[in-house]
Order: structure tokens, then sequence, then C-alpha cells
């Protein structure tokens, strides 16, 4: 941590702040990050400490009791902790030890102690002639000459600095901001209808991927003959300004789209997905309970997970609405994997099939918390709801490596999803599956229009959280040999009917009447 200089730690951007940094675009010509303008502020302050420091210790020398000193002379004590006194007199002195020196009485800066003697002019073994007589007195580095650099104080102190930089920059009208990087509002270059009419034929023939802006820039020709960083940010912030296009690229890269060729399910959250917040007690929950809430790890989940640091990879559990959608929750895990640039809504990411290596389009849509883009690889692989799915990094930014745990395919009973009247039931049948899954989490469905209609019909009605748990409830212990289903169950259940995360299902079997809790996550109707 760099100490030493508070202002490192409390500095605030003043007018005269900003006025320098306007002044620097203005001088460059060029958009700078938020990054360059920090260093360039931390770096003008630090010149202006030296120039202080340099100015404190103007014509001061470092004590050493065999260097001769003349009244008036300024001289800095390393061993009294760098304090500087002014020579006043010099008398003779002797001593057995040492023979014939020179007595100085110095007056220390600063302070209301008496003068103070010392010897000088000693010739013989003492501790400071020992420390500094490989170098000369007018080569040594006063103390608190070597201040650290700009790049050191941003390094150690750069949220504060990103945030003040952020605040003061933005509350400027002078300013323009793309992509974290800014320019001066009257040196824009104008990009004109035409500019931005040749961008949309370009994104058209892209084949349905994004495109950088210095390869638009390439394609239309240029908005003129500025420095290429410069056109890029004065497109940048057209095409932001434009209805027609997206940015979709991840952290550090500026990629455009063009929106009406977005799928749906990224421009609108699909039904299935869309939680609408439950007010709950969390008190409510056992230690035992927010531990299966961890495990779970819902993307819609309020409690605070503790950080993992930086990930490779993140294992999830396929609910149904991921399931019959095509995504992925962007829950606590996934989100240390995907790109979740917070500049932008919506990221194009390429999703890698970790078996085969065959690439799908994917969509990770940050504020709704999913990645869209998966119903291929989902049908592909036959992917049941509950199934374990394992996503990785790879060693290209922008690419995800999807990959479904399996094992040999083997049959097995699976709970089904039967649709009755408009109510649902549930049945075990036979099942050939390859993907592993979680027992309590998986289900199957042959019917699925009946589905979607049940989910349908339960959004539009006015049941209660209690009263549906009781109608899943009474339908899932029908298949149970223990007589009770485990509160995993009844999420993965429930969620086929209302999106929902675990915490507020866990909250209503807590105070419901009609629940009784069995030990071990079991419950079950009380009779």
């Amino acid at each position: 941590m760099i100490v030493g200089n508070r202002w490192v730690e409390n500095e605030t951007i003043t007018d005269d702040a900003m006025e320098y940094l306007m002044g620097i675009l203005l001088e460059k010509e060029v958009p700078l990050s938020t990054h360059d303008l920090a260093l360039a502020l931390i770096d003008r302050r630090l010149q202006s400490e030296q120039t202080a420091l340099l100015d404190r210790f103007k014509n001061v020398r470092i004590y050493a009791p065999a260097h001769s000193y003349d009244a008036g002379q300024r001289l800095m004590f390393t061993t009294l902790d760098n304090r500087i006194g002014t020579v006043l007199s010099t008398r003779a002195g002797e001593s057995q030890m040492y023979g014939a020196f020179t007595v100085i009485q110095v007056e220390f800066e600063n302070s209301s102690d008496t003068p103070r003697e010392f010897a000088s002019a000693l010739i013989g073994e003492h501790v400071l002639n020992e420390r500094l007589q490989d170098a000369p007195d007018a080569g040594i580095v006063l103390p608190g000459m070597e201040l650290p650099s700009a790049q050191a104080i941003f390094d150690a102190h750069r949220h504060e600095w990103i945030e003040r930089m952020n605040d003061a920059l933005t509350a400027s009208d002078d300013l323009v901001s793309v992509a974290g990087k800014w320019f001066p509002r009257s040196l824009m270059l104008d990009v004109n209808e035409g500019h931005l009419n040749l961008t949309e034929a370009v994104l058209d023939l892209a084949d349905g991927q994004p495109m950088l802006t210095s390869e638009i820039l390439r394609d239309v020709g240029g908005v003129g003959k500025a420095d290429t960083s410069l056109q890029e940010f004065c497109l940048n912030d057209a095409l932001n300004r434009d209805s027609r296009f997206d940015e979709v690229g991840p952290v550090d890269t500026v990629m455009w789209y063009l929106r009406r060729l977005e799928p749906p399910e990224v421009q609108t959250t699909p039904p299935m997905l869309t939680y609408t917040p439950i007010d709950y007690d969390p008190t409510l929950l056992t230690p035992e309970m927010e531990i299966l809430e961890r495990e779970i790890d819902d993307e819609w989940s309020s409690i605070d997970f503790q950080s993992s640091g930086e990930i490779d990879s993140a294992t999830i559990l396929l609910i149904y609405p991921h399931r019959r959608v095509g995504t992925l929750p962007l829950n606590h895990a996934m989100q240390n994997i995907f790109p979740t640039a917070r500049r932008t809504p919506r990221v194009y990411v390429t999703l890698i099939d970790g078996q085969d290596g065959e690439e799908f389009t994917g969509w990770v849509v940050r504020q709704d918390r999913y990645v869209y883009g998966l119903n291929k690889l989902y049908r592909k692989h036959s992917v049941p709801v509950g199934a374990k799915m394992l996503a990785r990094r790879s060693d290209e930014p922008g690419k995800i490596i999807v990959n479904v745990q399996s094992n040999r395919k083997r049959t097995e009973y699976v709970r089904l999803i039967v649709p009755k009247e408009g109510q649902i039931t549930f049945e075990e049948q036979k099942r050939s599956l390859s993907a592993e899954y979680d027992d309590q989490i998986i289900v199957g469905a042959d019917d699925i229009a009946a589905v979607d209609a049940l989910f349908q019909a339960t959004s539009q009605g006015r049941k209660t959280m209690t009263t549906l748990l009781r109608t899943l409830l009474a339908e899932l212990v029908r298949a149970s040999p223990q007589g009770a289903v485990h509160a995993k169950t009844l999420y993965s259940a429930y969620n086929i009917l209302r999106r929902c995360p675990p915490g507020p299902i866990f909250a209503a079997l807590m105070t419901g009447m009609d629940f009784e809790h069995v030990g071990n996550h079991y419950w079950k109707l009380r009779d």
C-alpha cells in the first residue's frame, strides 16, 4: 500500500484539475481512457510534490560527523527522524578519543526545543561516517525524495480513483464518453446518416457475426482524415445513439451487431425466466436451508455468496425453465466464467460443445441473468432437466466451452410431468439417459405444449405460493417411497409453474401450516 501522502486516498477532482485534463485531450486530439486521465492527474500531483520537496530540501546536507559545516547551513539528521536544522554557530572541541574537532550548535525547524550541539570535522571511526563513506554527501538522495510512480499509486487505489474520475468526467457537459474513453465534444467528427446507413449494410452482410469498429471503418471508407482512434470513437458514439445498432463486445472490446437480427429471446426475456421478486423473511431459513440454497446457486437468490476469486470452470444444475428456453443461468458461479461487460446489456459469445468442438452462437443477457443459445446443444445430447452442465473458459476471449457431463447410456425411472385437465400430475416412467443428473431436480415432459399451457395458466392465475406448493407436494408424494419430498424437488417442480429462487419457497415451507419437516430436507403434508 502506498503511504505517506494523504491525498492519494482523499484526492478530489477540482475544476482546475478538470481544466488540466481538458487541456491534455485538446492537445493530443485522441480519446483517452479513464485510466490514462487518472495517471495524468496523479503524475501532475507527483510533480507538484516533487517541486515542494526540492524546495524544502534546497541546500540541505545530510549530517555526518566527519564533515565540516558553517553557520547558516541547513542539515538533515537521519538518526532523528530526518529532522532539519540550521547551524547557528561553531566552536572548537577536543577529545582524548577523537582529538580535535568542531562543535556545531543546531536549531531545529518547527521546534520549541533549545538548540542542540553536535560534533563535526570529527576524524575517526563513527557509525554515521561509515554509513556515508562510500557515497559523497552531494550524491545522496534525501529521504522523502523517492516518490512512488503514478502507476503504483493508481494500482494501490484503483477502485477509488476509477470511481472519483468517472464521477467527475461524467458530470462534465464538455466531454463525450464511449467504452470507457473520453473526448471533448467540440472536437467530435461528424458522423452523418450516410455513414450510419453504410454501417447497417456492412453488418447486414456480416453473416450474423458482430464486427469490430475498425472493421466497419475499413468497409465504409472512414469518417474523415483524423487519427484512426478518433474516427473509431466518433463512430462508436454515433452507433450508440442509433437504435438500429447494439454494442455486444466483451470487456475491453467494442463490437457491433444489428438489433433486428438478434433472437427475440435476447431482446425480451422469455416469460419462463422472468422472476417477480417475492418479499419474504430470510431469517426463517435454517442454516441447513441456507447451505442448500448456496448449493443450488439460483441466479435470483438474494443470499450473499462469498467470492471464490477468479475461477476457470463452474458446474450448474439445469432446471426446467432454462432447459425449455435453451439457456444457462448467469448465477454467481457462471458470472465468473461468462463475459459480463457492464457498459452493455447484451454480450455476443461463441459457445463450444466440449465433446466435439461444434460452435454455437450465444448471448449473455446480463441484466436478466441468463445465457441464450443452447437449444441445439441440448437437443443434440438429449440433455434432461436436472443435468449437470460444466462451463469453462477457452484460450480465446469470447469463447466458452460448455460440456454435458455424461456416462454410458442407461435406462432409469424418471419423474414425468403429465398435465391432466389443466392440472399438474407426475408419473414415473423409464427413460434412456446418458447425462449425469441430480436425482432431486430431474423431471421429464413428453407433451411440451401442455406444460407450456399449464405455465401460462398458472402465470395468469392468482394461486398463492402456499397453494401451489400444497398441490405439488400432494402429487409428488404419491410416487415417493418415503412418503415425503425433498426441498430441491419442490423447488424444481415449482419452477415448472412459476419462476422462483429457493429462498421464498423454503420460507413458505417453514411458515405453511400444511407442511411438516421430517428431516434431511424432506417434507410432507401434515396429517
